[in-house]
């Protein structure tokens, strides 16, 4: 029995798919393609934040619960509510008013590398008349955000889920960041990005 317990104990989760990649091939490539002689400062995935905003809706019950149910189901995280951070008149929102303006989910380490990997691999293939994303949605610290117009094209959406429809943005926070450091990593990830000139 005793042989047993200690069987359990050394046995070693296995590393997802992209952060073995990038550990084991990734990095050095990059740091040889970017031209940098230290290995820190190269591009690093650091966290993923999927957030949707509930505009209009956020006194509707039903639509604000499948918000957050969607982003629990595509993440294994429970999604965060967020209050509005100022006031806007055209949509009658009052800072820090009651309902919340919007849900968000932050993936670090294993769960984050999961996510991309199922995000480019099994989700953006899904999306209808796709010709890749767009390279110009970098910000100056080499940050990336990408734009969903529908939940669905996860494979964990359920048909009832699916009901009651809504976008959601993913953004990659990545360290030691440039465009073309970030733009980069991403491809070198598989991000399907769209051909130059579009």
């Amino acid at each position: 029995m005793a042989e047993k317990k200690t069987a359990a104990k050394t046995e070693v989760k296995a590393q997802p798919r992209l952060k073995a990649l990038y550990n084991n091939e990734l990095k050095a490539k990059l740091a040889k393609e970017l031209g940098l002689k230290n290995i820190n400062q190269v591009p690093e995935l650091k966290k993923v934040i999927i957030s949707s905003g509930v505009g209009k809706k956020r006194e509707d019950k039903r639509f604000t619960e499948t918000v957050a149910l969607t982003l629990e189901k595509i993440t294994g995280q429970k999604a965060t509510s967020r209050l509005a951070k100022k006031s806007i008149a055209t949509f009658k929102i009052r800072k820090g008013m009651g309902a919340p303006v919007g849900y968000l989910t932050t993936l670090r380490n294993d769960k984050m590398y999961e996510f991309v990997d199922r995000l480019i691999n099994i989700a953006l293939p899904h999306v209808r008349d796709f010709h890749g994303v767009p390279r110009k949605a970098f910000d100056a610290q080499g940050n990336y955000s990408l734009g969903l117009k529908e939940q669905t094209v996860f494979p964990e959406i359920t048909f009832e889920d699916a009901s009651v429809l809504h976008g959601l943005e993913v953004t990659f926070i990545i360290k030691n960041g440039s465009k073309e450091g970030s733009l980069k990593l991403l491809e070198l990830f598989g991000m399907p990005f769209e051909k130059e000139g579009k």
